[in-house]
């Protein structure tokens, strides 16, 4: 169990978490991101949980819009997902999150992989120093 002193947002990501699993428990490995997906709306929603679902987004340079783009799901404001269906995460995967993070604004991450026999999570924070 995380720790609400430990880890930022630590109740939120526990219930993410449980329903990724149980979308994971159902289906298993071997479908598309896209089903995965949308059966975390329907978990989130059950749960009664806010979120927007492939929110796309403005990326800025400095003061300048340089293009837009698109993200799988922020919960409540707080918590940005990435979700992935492949046989292995790699650290390009991780830095996608943490790029997005520190560029719309968001403090912590959950990067969820349903390609493998069991559901792979990495929670991934960034702190601020200013």
């Amino acid at each position: 169990m995380l720790s609400k002193d430990l880890y930022k947002h630590a109740e939120l990501t526990q219930i993410i978490i449980g329903c990724a699993m149980k979308v994971h428990r159902y289906f298993g490995l071997g479908f598309p991101e896209i089903i995965y997906h949308r059966a975390m709306i329907i978990e989130l929603i059950e749960a009664g949980i806010s979120f927007e679902s492939e929110a796309e987004k403005t990326v800025m340079y400095y003061d300048k819009a340089v293009g837009r783009r698109r993200i799988d799901m922020i919960v409540e404001e707080k918590v940005l997902i990435e979700f992935k269906a492949i046989t292995e995460l790699d650290s390009d995967c991780q830095s996608q999150v943490l790029n997005c993070l520190r560029v719309f604004n968001l403090e912590v991450g959950l990067l969820l992989n349903f390609g493998t026999p069991s559901l792979q999570i990495k929670r991934l924070a960034l702190t601020r120093t200013n």
